[in-house]
């Protein structure tokens, strides 16, 4: 029982004066009463801005029956929750059986027994208000348990960040290089269907698409001219070493970023590498990174070579569509020109 400054209200439905001042009898030395004549002013009271806590119902009463009432109240989410005891004089099993199956919480049956009544309301408040105490305390787990999760993929991401800047540390790669890469494959995501959920963590995976060069000696890695054929073999273990680096992980960022490095230097003819995938087999992430990747090297200035135009990487990439690109999806980059000129702009070295 709650005390004076929060009375607890029960609300009384009958449209017989003398079960009413029974009832009234029987609660109001416990309760706050409120009391409804009929069914339209039982479902006022129940839709104010002040609802009962419990109802105690009829069921015969003249223009709307309290069934009827029963299922409106528990059709709306607003009184859906409110405990509900019918008390009737029809006190066959059937009737019983069908007050329960449309939401009743109990079922007294006339001539009511004040010690019961009063029993039954005590014991349905109490359920009611534990059952409250238990949804509340899983809402406020569940935001707890959201909270430490976006905590966690933040963390995860800032690593992620950190690690694939430490990469290009031991490259020749520019320090937007990652940034531009990012928005390009997210760009091309977009257009090829994914959601904004699944392309923002295809832009974020893309950043360790070339963590595996951390395990290429420098001799080979900072070579400013021509690889020789022996060299190049050690340069395309990165994409397996990235993915070693990476790992298997329950992560789906980390899922998506290790496909990445492992398939971003495949070609849609066959010819890449280290697989040797050819058109579909590629996973789509990949197909998309070496797209990206392939249009910023081009672009961005190194210490072997100058930047190329956008229209002149536009056409080069063109020319090896089902070469080394899918089709599709150089058709769709290509067509993201204005996009395109927008990050480049925006994150200029």
């Amino acid at each position: 029982m709650i005390g004076r400054s929060s009375p607890v209200e029960v609300l009384i439905v009958d449209d017989a004066p003398e079960i009413i001042d029974i009832l009234r009898r029987v609660l109001s030395p416990h309760y706050a009463v409120r009391v409804a004549s009929s069914a339209r002013l039982a479902l006022k009271a129940a839709f104010s801005a002040t609802p009962p806590a419990l109802i105690l119902l009829d069921v015969t009463m003249p223009e709307m029956d309290g069934y009827e009432v029963c299922r409106q109240l528990k059709a709306d989410s607003a009184t859906q929750a409110i405990p509900l005891i019918f008390v009737t004089a029809r006190s066959s099993t059937e009737d019983e059986a069908y007050g329960f199956s449309i939401g009743a919480a109990d079922y007294l049956v006339k001539p009511i027994s004040p010690p019961v009544v009063l029993a039954r309301v005590r014991t349905h408040l109490a359920l009611h208000s534990y059952q409250r105490g238990l949804e509340a305390l899983v809402e406020e787990r569940t935001a707890d348990l959201l909270t430490r999760t976006r905590e966690l993929e933040e963390t995860r991401l800032a690593v992620i960040q950190r690690l694939g800047r430490a990469g290009e540390f031991r490259d020749n790669e520019t320090g937007q290089h990652l940034v531009r890469l990012g928005h390009y494959a997210r760009l091309l995501a977009l257009a090829s269907d994914f959601d904004e959920t699944a392309a923002a963590r295809l832009m974020n995976a893309s950043i360790l698409h070339d963590i595996g060069k951390i395990g290429i000696p420098d001799h080979i890695l900072l070579k400013p001219a021509r690889l020789t054929s022996d060299e190049f073999e050690e340069i395309k273990k990165h994409c397996r070493i990235g993915a070693e680096i990476i790992g298997e992980h329950a992560s789906a960022l980390l899922q998506l970023a290790r496909t990445i490095a492992l398939t971003h230097h495949e070609k849609w003819n066959g010819k890449g590498y280290p697989e040797g995938l050819c058109g579909e087999e590629i996973p789509l992430a990949g197909r998309i990174t070496a797209l990206a990747d392939t249009f910023d090297a081009l672009t961005s200035r190194r210490p072997y070579k100058e930047p190329w135009s956008i229209d002149a990487a536009l056409d080069w990439i063109a020319s090896q569509s089902g070469e080394a690109f899918d089709p599709l999806l150089t058709e769709r980059f290509i067509a993201l020109r204005p996009e395109i000129e927008t990050v480049r702009h925006s994150f200029n070295d």
